[in-house]
């Protein structure tokens, strides 16, 4: 009931705001930057740019479906090359069936396989489900880490997930670098950095 609740209302805002997400968008604009503009001046820019794209899109909010850090995590490393609704369709028989890290790293892979082969490359997240469990179980007490530094260890977890996972799970604000931001960034004369964890450390300095 809550999540029929929340989609709802997500329907609801993203009708609502149609009109102004129209509107501000021609606010975002690259603007001036380019080699005359001082770092301060770029730092004011990416303030305004963040605080419009704030107000435009303030309704913005992940749209996997989780109850924990653990959850997330794991239909995190699910969404990839695939939608967030496939994922959203496939966990709750995957996380009714392994509610627990310990759970999950005891797995059958041929029966976790089958669970999750509707998100595609079954095998492969699988396998890094199974390893990452795992490792939360063996290396941090069952429990996901709130760092960086130690997210990035398990097995499937990468920057961009790492990033996901601290932000909606810890609150901990990051840079998640994938296609789409790698090019805004580009246009908006932040950077010309193409490698994503070099991206992620000029704009997180910003």
């Amino acid at each position: 009931m809550r999540q029929a609740k929340e989609r709802a209302g997500r329907v609801s805002a993203n009708r609502d705001s149609a009109e102004s997400e129209r509107a501000g968008a021609a606010r975002v604009r690259p603007a001036a930057g380019g080699r005359g503009e001082t770092r301060l001046g770029m730092v004011r820019r990416a303030r305004k740019i963040d605080r419009v794209l704030g107000e435009v899109y303030y309704y913005a909010h992940p749209e996997l479906d989780f109850e924990n850090s653990f959850q997330l995590l794991v239909a995190t490393v699910l969404s990839a090359q695939t939608t967030d609704l496939r994922v959203n369709q496939t966990t709750p028989r995957l996380f009714a069936a392994y509610p627990t890290p310990e759970d999950m790293a005891a797995a059958d892979p041929a029966a976790l396989e089958e669970l999750i082969r509707p998100t595609g490359f079954f095998r492969s997240k699988a396998k890094a489900l199974i390893g990452l469990s795992a490792g939360l179980r063996d290396r941090f007490g069952g429990e996901v880490p709130g760092r960086l530094e130690d997210l990035v260890t398990l097995p499937g977890v990468g920057r961009k997930t790492a990033h996901v996972v601290l932000g909606n799970a810890f609150g901990k604000p990051g840079i998640t670098v994938d296609t789409h931001f790698q090019r805004l960034v580009r246009r908006w004369r932040w950077t010309e950095q193409k490698d994503p964890e070099k991206i992620s450390a000029t704009s997180a300095s910003i």
